[in-house]
């Protein structure tokens, strides 16, 4: 009898135990086994011409990035070849687009410049904003009033698209994965970021922030220790101050 007891207790206790591995998981929510899903991974800004990156900004310089304000649906630029199947707009010659465009056709001919400090058109940039794994054309333009212009074009059934136009004082551009970011510092002190992404048919502001930077405490007097609370003047000094020394009499 004891040794059937026993036997029972022990096939109980394995099937516990077996309902145990089946039926639960690990901490995570996981299975024994299962692997775990993979982390996304946030991407990180990256300056599309390092040389510009908020170089020469200073806080207080006028012109902030200019969201841009589109309506009517972009049109193809008129001109121009077909974009090749091979290669895309990499393919192409930048500056004929530059001039074909009629926002930036001021900027037709202008030279080529890798450094800031002067007027011209910065190296062209290749980079897919679309997700469509063409990359896309992007040209900026420092002209001498200090001003910059940027212009994003794709490529739609053969022809060059411009999808984004815009412009400010000092401007640094910067890649958010398949966003742009541009920045500028205000007039009011504050660095001002535009973001734009793309909406199936523009690239399309989705965000137009401004960050105030900490204002900076004013210095403690060289009397006082940190800290310390100011003292109060007792009535008979706070009277002595406000009327004067006692006048001797005649």
């Amino acid at each position: 009898m004891i040794q059937r007891s026993l036997f029972a207790y022990a096939l109980l206790a394995t099937a516990l135990a077996a309902a145990a591995l089946v039926g639960c998981g690990t901490p995570s929510g996981l299975g024994s086994g299962e692997p775990a899903p993979p982390v996304a991974v946030q991407p990180h800004p990256e300056g599309l011409w390092p040389a510009w990156a908020r170089a020469g900004t200073p806080p207080g310089d006028a012109g902030a990035a200019e969201a841009a304000q589109e309506q009517a649906p972009p049109t193809p630029l008129a001109g121009l070849p077909a974009v090749p199947g091979r290669g895309g707009l990499a393919a192409m010659e930048p500056d004929a687009i530059v001039c074909a465009d009629s926002r930036m056709k001021a900027q037709c001919g202008r030279a080529r410049i890798d450094l800031p400090g002067r007027a011209g058109v910065r190296p062209p940039v290749y980079r897919d904003l679309t997700g469509d794994g063409a990359p896309e054309l992007i040209v900026a333009a420092d002209v001498e009033s200090g001003r910059t212009v940027v212009s994003v074009y794709t490529a739609e059934r053969g022809k060059v698209v411009q999808v984004l136009f815009t412009g400010g004082r000092r401007l640094a551009v910067e890649a958010v994965g398949s966003d742009l970011v541009v920045r500028a510092a205000a007039s009011d002190g504050a660095e001002q970021a535009v973001r734009y992404t793309w909406d199936g048919t523009r690239m399309s502001t989705i965000s137009d922030e401004k960050r105030y930077r900490p204002c900076p405490r004013s210095p403690a007097s060289p009397h006082s220790s940190p800290g310390s609370r100011p003292t109060r003047e007792s009535p008979a000094e706070k009277n002595s101050v406000e009327k004067g020394p006692a006048e001797e009499g005649p």
